[in-house]
């Protein structure tokens, strides 16, 4: 379990193992929420006066997941005091053998099909940390326990799908269309809150394709209000049909508990996948190959544009998707293959539900200017071929950055930005550990109480450009600060070279 504060999401793992008893209906063959098996049932629109006819309808086919695993912990060898402050003072230090112990974790899921394919999160399959899944159980709802075997999951997207085998067809629902889904409309959600199998709770969507901040290709969700706590994760939420319109995944709260703040993977996002997991295909994204950035009221102040209308590109990896069709680093993409880059529209989902090999084109703002350019969108590599190291260059003071220029009084950029910078001269390259060729300007010495002291900048950042504009002297830097006055800006846009990772763009506030 991940708690979520401020605008951070949790997964909804974990309960105790109790569950509740419940019988299948007969006809197992024909979708719990068949059209004409919901005539009957469900309520008519308005606030209905019971769920009970619906609940009693689709339960069925909502299942808990438990899954054992073996988690590696601290310690090792027989010393009883593994774990524990005492560790050290009774042997089993860093040399001992790791050891590990067991873990539980319970879920929700449903069954999609009469012949036992199960719907979950992958989170709810994924061992801790180190930890390996030694088993996966579905328990049905009348108590019944069936091993499951992991047919296929997608980390990108938080889904997984099981297989059980049953002697006789299971009961199933259908996904139905999450597009249609509006602010207000009711919807129930099933699961296994804190092991409290088949529990039920009702609410309204909230919002709709809500996205929490987290990034990634499918940071894209419906809010309900609908009671979601711990260990509903992977539980389908319905709507007055009885159709799965989404997958309980995750919630906004302080507590680990609801606040009324949950979020489900939409069923349009969700069914495709499931599909091609159930045949065992691989998941196959769009990919451009760039960093981006929310463009922020701080950036769109220092460019003299729109807030979030539209990312910002921090960076562009060599020979890739977007490098070939020409994005620089300091682009604004606006529109993608004519869809309108948004903060619940973002650049990332857009390319990444766009199939490899497609051309698209793809419109931006470079120095003020729009401009359209397309671009062929690559297959999205897998998460450990995207992962990067860098190795910080070890802090070698020395007499030319720890004692620069005197200068009389303050100087226009410390009035503006609360910054002293000095030329970054061969010398202070070395001593930063700056790559070889690097121009620019280095910080040394920030006032805390700046925005840019409030932003991360420390002594060694190397300013690269100011507003797309190259700076070599504080000269420079002081002619970019009164363009950005002149134009009305309340901030600047600085590149900047942290020591020993990529150079990133900032906007930094004017005082």
């Amino acid at each position: 379990m991940r708690y979520a504060y401020g605008l951070t999401t949790a997964l909804l793992l974990g309960g105790a193992t109790a569950t509740l008893v419940t019988g299948f209906p007969a006809g197992a063959q024909v979708a719990q929420n068949e059209a004409s098996q919901m005539a009957r049932v469900a309520p008519r629109a308005g606030a209905p006066a019971s769920f009970a006819d619906l609940t009693e309808q689709l339960q069925p086919a909502v299942v808990n997941i438990s899954t054992r695993q073996r988690v590696q912990v601290a310690g090792g060898g027989n010393n009883p005091f593994a774990g524990t402050p005492f560790e050290g003072l009774f042997g089993g230090g860093g040399g001992s053998t790791p050891q590990t112990r067991e873990a539980q974790s319970l879920g929700s899921g449903f069954i999609v099909s009469a012949d036992g394919y199960i719907v979950t999160n992958n989170h709810v399959i994924t061992a801790e940390g180190k930890g390996e899944i030694e088993s996966i159980t579905v328990i049905m709802p009348d108590g019944t326990e069936y091993p499951a075997k992991l047919i296929g999951k997608d980390a990108q997207s938080d889904l997984a799908v099981l297989k059980i085998t049953a002697s006789k067809p299971l009961p199933f629902v259908k996904f139905g269309d999450s597009s249609k889904a509006r602010v207000g409309d009711w919807v129930l959600a099933i699961g296994n809150p804190f092991g409290l199998g088949g529990t039920v709770t009702a609410g309204i969507i909230s919002a709709v394709y809500r996205n929490t901040g987290a990034g990634g290709a499918y940071d894209r969700y419906l809010q309900t209000d609908a009671s979601i706590n711990r260990g509903n994760s992977g539980g389908p939420m319905f709507d007055m049909n009885g159709q799965v319109i989404g997958i309980n995944n995750a919630i906004f709260s302080p507590t680990g508990g609801s606040v009324g703040i949950g979020f489900s993977i939409p069923a349009e996002i969700a069914s495709p996948i499931v599909e091609k997991l159930m045949k065992g295909q691989a998941i196959e994204r769009g990919y451009l190959g760039v960093t981006i950035q929310q463009l922020n009221e701080d950036l769109a102040d220092s460019m003299g544009l729109e807030h979030n209308k539209g990312e910002f590109i921090q960076s562009v990896v060599p020979d890739g998707a977007g490098a070939k069709a020409g994005i620089q680093a300091g682009d604004v993409v606006v529109k993608v293959n004519g869809k309108e880059v948004t903060r619940d529209q973002t650049l990332s989902f857009l390319v990444a539900n766009t199939a490899p090999g497609t051309r698209i084109p793809i419109e931006l703002i470079r120095n003020g200017r729009r401009q359209t350019l397309t671009a062929t969108v690559a297959k999205r590599p897998s998460d450990d071929e995207l992962q990067q190291s860098f190795d910080p260059s070890t802090d070698q003071d020395g007499d030319a950055f720890n004692n620069p220029p005197k200068q009389q009084g303050e100087s226009a950029v410390q009035k503006a930005l609360g910054l002293s910078v000095t030329p970054l001269t061969p010398q202070i390259a070395r001593q930063i550990g700056a790559a070889e060729g690097t121009r620019g300007l280095v910080i040394v010495g920030v006032d805390p109480s700046s925005d840019a002291g409030q932003k991360g900048l420390t002594r060694g950042f190397v300013i690269l450009s100011a507003n797309n504009a190259p700076v070599t002297t504080q000269a420079d830097l002081e002619n970019a600060i009164k363009a950005a006055k002149a134009d009305g800006r309340s901030a600047i846009l600085l590149r900047i070279q942290p020591r020993g990772q990529q150079a990133v763009y900032m906007p930094v506030r004017l005082r």
